[in-house]
């Protein structure tokens, strides 16, 4: 019975002002029926799976039923305003700037008794009223719209605590002794054990509600910063393109370019979108979208994607997939899904965050009564109380994995690396051995001349000059390596007469008025051209070494060898060598005879080779291999590595590869050089090392800051400042992550 089709839908999340809230919506979410959704507070979105033909509108009442706004992504048709252009971090600095003014007086005379005038205490409550009740203002509305809904969060917290510091300041100047003229206040680092009718707390509730603020402020503009690798991304490619329309160019918008039209590209400029060279040469730089530093020459027949720039050249080129299926978009897509999903260790903090706050709340009105209980007085017994409020906000642990996950998979979208979830990242910590497809990944997956056997009186010039012209006229990939080189050394080769392909043993046809016959060494004894002792040696030799012997006759003579073999990749070497650094142990699989595959593990390192596979021996071996104890990382290019890069623990695909490789794969680099599937590895690692790190310190700081406010040895004012560093601590840690420098760079 086949499951029931689902869509895939992302909505946008307006009024989330702590993990705890992103909890709450999910919750919502996830009871709708066939609904499986992922709100993800760092990034503001929620990702669902509904079934099809579900209506959004239903998913957008729910959100606001809880109490906050959703809506389905607009398409940006202009790159992504700057961080000045943010209304939202607009208002928040405009908001956080008055405060500052106004909260830094009453902050400076509760701490200085110097700066106590005759009526400070008042002129305070004059500076500390707007604070808490237009500066707060955002922190007391979202606390009753989630009264209101029977939850809590963060700005409860905040509210409770800040509310009742400045309404005890209220009781002490009104009705109290603390509005006498003359009155000093000593500022104390813990609770104060004082006659509460002579205490105000305007400090308190003006400090908290500027140092929340400031946190909060520092939070938004990072997550700006974490996300903006993402958004560089989004807006790499061209805007317009010029198009060729009867044979005359006229420039359009990029998203009225279709399959099929044929556009110019001018040196400097971008490639509108992916396609085929039909004419022109250049060097094109894809650095910006793969982090490969050395552009790629390319000419007619030639695949290019769209945002790499033309080096130089124009080049006409056939527009063969458009906008969401190119592989920019592509790479941006499963960027995005990567940093809206959750690894393991969110959902556990997440789990925490929604029913972290009744109990901080719970525990605040304990340590209240317990001071009470325990004969001190009331302003003491608040104070502790109050300080246990606001320390105990969970802001930094439902920053610690989001912003980490933000800021690791941007940059390894920069570095041409896609992470397809989080989920990834657990299994790079794990992996041991790693499995390595020598034909397109280890080696370049392209026959390679790599030697000229001469006969006697035969040059080296004259041989490649008379087989290359024969093989130029051949598609077989031996006769094309064969033909690249003798034109690389030559610069241009004869049209051969006469030319006839024999199946499956060469090709024959005349060359400058000689009858030349290229192929098995049996199809020129059938000619008449026998091999000497000494070509027959050095075409033995070859084989032996698993590369590819091509005798080369002419006018009844046999007259050399030619020696063709899958190359080496240059890079491979040193990425078998980094892989041993990072503790893995490279295997290499391959279809290729145990002579061949024995060779090219010789040349890179690797001590272990399972040769003369199929594609299902693969996905036996791997699955040998997790029978062993082994977590096993797969790195192939091609479809019949496939099915093996889906049964790995890892699967790493080449970006230069199959669609059906990538797919696969838990992790795609987007250039052929194995150092970056290195990268890969080490960048998840340090990623997920971020995370740890971060919820470390936030689960460390709650549980050491909670007892110490509540045994009133933290001043509420301090409490605050200590919770917003926190939060701005685990962003900073995160952003780290943008300095990673790749392998090929180090």
């Amino acid at each position: 019975m086949s499951a029931a089709p689902v869509n895939h839908l992302e909505l946008e999340i307006a009024g989330m002002t702590c993990a705890s809230c992103a909890a709450r919506i999910e919750k919502k979410l996830n009871r709708l029926d066939g609904v499986a959704a992922t709100v993800n507070y760092a990034t503001e979105k929620a990702a669902l799976t509904v079934p099809s033909g579900y209506d959004p509108q239903l998913l957008i009442s729910a959100v606001e039923q809880a109490g906050y706004t959703a809506a389905l992504p607009q398409r940006r048709d202009e790159p992504a305003p700057g961080k000045a252009a943010d209304p939202e971090l607009g208002a928040l600095r405009t908001r956080l700037i008055t405060v500052t003014v106004l909260a830094g007086p009453v902050i400076a005379m509760a701490m200085i008794p110097g700066l106590q005038f005759r009526y400070w205490q008042w002129a305070s409550l004059a500076l500390a009223a707007p604070v808490v009740v237009w500066g707060g203002r955002p922190f007391h509305a979202a606390a009753w719209a989630n009264l209101r809904h029977g939850a809590a969060t963060m700005d409860t917290l905040v509210s409770i605590g800040t509310l009742s510091a400045f309404l005890w300041s209220l009781y002490a100047l009104f009705l109290g002794t603390a509005g006498e003229p003359g009155m000093r206040d000593g500022f104390e680092l813990t609770a104060r054990a004082a006659d509460g009718g002579h205490n105000i707390y305007l400090e308190v509730a003006a400090g908290v509600t500027l140092f929340v603020l400031a946190g909060r402020y520092f939070e938004q503009r990072s997550k700006r910063t974490a996300g903006a690798a993402l958004r560089a991304l989004l807006e790499l490619g061209a805007k317009d393109v010029a198009v060729l329309r009867d044979g005359a160019e006229t420039r359009i918008p990029v998203d009225r370019l279709a399959v099929g039209d044929q556009f110019v590209v001018r040196p400097g400029e971008k490639i509108a979108t992916d396609g085929i060279v039909l004419s022109g040469s250049s060097a094109v730089d894809a650095s910006m979208l793969t982090g490969e530093s050395v552009p790629v020459e390319v000419g007619a027949g030639d695949a290019v994607t769209g945002a790499t720039v033309n080096a130089h050249g124009r080049l006409v080129v056939r527009a063969t997939r458009v906008g969401d299926d190119t592989q920019l978009a592509h790479m941006a897509k499963l960027v995005e899904e990567a940093q809206s999903g959750k690894a393991e260790v969110q959902r556990l903090a997440d789990r925490i965050s929604g029913v972290f706050v009744p109990v901080v709340i719970g525990i605040a009105l304990a340590t209240l009564g317990a001071w009470l209980a325990l004969g001190s007085p009331a302003t003491a017994a608040l104070t502790a109380a109050v300080a246990v409020l606001i320390i105990a906000c969970p802001c930094a642990l439902g920053l610690a994995t989001p912003t980490a996950l933000l800021v690791g998979t941007g940059r390894a979208a920069q570095l041409g690396v896609l992470i397809k979830g989080p989920e990834v990242l657990e299994s790079t910590r794990k992996v041991d051995t790693i499995v390595l497809d020598k034909t397109g990944t280890v080696t370049t997956g392209k026959m390679t001349l790599v030697d000229v056997i001469s006969g006697p009186g035969t040059d080296r010039e004259t041989l490649l000059r008379y087989a290359g012209a024969l093989e130029d006229a051949s598609e077989h990939p031996i006769a094309q390596a064969i033909a690249r080189a003798a034109k690389a050394e030559l610069r241009a080769l004869p049209a051969p007469e006469g030319f006839a392909s024999v199946e499956g043993s060469g090709v024959r046809g005349v060359v400058d008025g000689h009858s030349v016959v290229v192929g098995r060494a049996g199809l020129l004894a059938d000619w008449g051209q026998p091999l000497d002792a000494a070509l027959s040696a050095g075409k033995a030799r070859a084989e032996d070494e698993g590369k590819t012997a091509v005798a080369v006759g002419w006018d009844g003579h046999a007259r050399g060898v030619l020696v063709v073999a899958d190359t080496v990749k240059p890079t491979s070497a040193e990425a078998v060598r980094q892989f041993k650094r990072l503790g893995l142990t490279p295997i290499l699989l391959t279809g290729d005879n145990g002579t061949v595959a024995n060779r090219i593990a010789d040349q890179v390192g690797i001590g272990q080779v399972i040769s003369d596979t199929m594609p299902a021996d693969k996905v036996a071996a791997v699955k040998r291999l997790q029978s062993e104890g082994k977590v096993v990382a797969m790195v192939g290019d091609g479809v019949n590595d496939a099915a093996a890069l889906a049964t790995a623990d890892l699967g790493v695909a080449m970006g230069t590869g199959t669609d059906v490789a990538i797919q696969a794969a838990d992790l795609t680099v987007a250039r052929g050089d194995l150092r970056a599937a290195v990268d890969a590895i080490r960048l998840s690692r340090r990623t997920l090392t971020t995370i740890k790190a971060n919820l470390f310190w936030a689960f460390g700081y709650n549980i050491a800051a909670i007892p110490l406010a509540a045994l009133g040895l933290l001043n509420p004012m301090l409490a605050g400042a200590a919770m917003a560093f926190s939060s701005v601590f685990v962003v900073a840690n995160s952003l780290r992550l943008r300095s990673f420098t790749s392998v090929t760079n180090a």
